[in-house]
């Protein structure tokens, strides 16, 4: 009695065997256009998050930029310039970072990150987003005080004492404007 595995099989002709072949890579090949698709599909909704998410940056900013002078006026200090969107770079033309409010006068300059939902993460990179705007105009022998803030359309609760720890004012939106209400005894860290 021989090995039944090792028998070849009777009754399938090399046609029937290619044509199972060929048939096999056209399924293949139909389920790779699939794949394909279904990847160009998710770059798509990608972008489009994105851009989405950029709308969100974009709608926050406008909530912030308008009035933000006058809310800070509130507070004692008089900004005789307010710009959006800043970029730094250094004297040899590399990008140093880019401040989405940016506040100033003769004896402040304040950068204000404006986030449509803020995480933890953003403070912190705020912070040393802070300390190379304090080394671009050391270099530059600008001696103003550099102050920071965070603005935030949606602030989680657990975040604000921790924004206000790193000594940034918080920025929250109120209805169609912004507050900034620091705690009694509240110092802003200069920087």
């Amino acid at each position: 009695m021989g090995d039944m595995a090792h028998e070849p099989q009777r009754g399938l002709t090399f046609e029937a065997v290619w044509a199972a072949m060929m048939e096999t890579d056209r399924k293949l090949q139909e389920l790779n256009k699939k794949f394909e698709e279904t990847n160009r599909q998710i770059a798509r909704t990608d972008r489009q998050i994105g851009e989405l998410g950029n709308r969100f940056g974009e709608l926050a900013e406008h909530l912030v930029t308008p009035n933000i002078t006058e809310k800070f006026r509130a507070l004692d200090y008089t900004f005789t310039r307010a710009g959006p969107d800043v970029a730094f770079f250094s004297r040899d033309g590399t990008f140093l970072a880019e401040i989405d409010v940016w506040l100033e006068n003769g004896e402040f300059a304040m950068a204000v990150e404006v986030k449509s939902k803020l995480r933890k993460e953003h403070v912190d990179d705020h912070l040393m987003r802070m300390d190379v705007l304090r080394a671009y105009l050391d270099e530059r022998n600008d001696s103003r005080k550099l102050l920071g803030a965070i603005a935030g359309a949606i602030v989680p609760p657990e975040l604000r004492n921790y924004v206000l720890k790193k000594g940034f004012y918080l920025i929250e939106q109120s209805g169609d404007t912004v507050k900034i209400e620091p705690p009694e005894g509240f110092r802003p860290r200069i920087w």
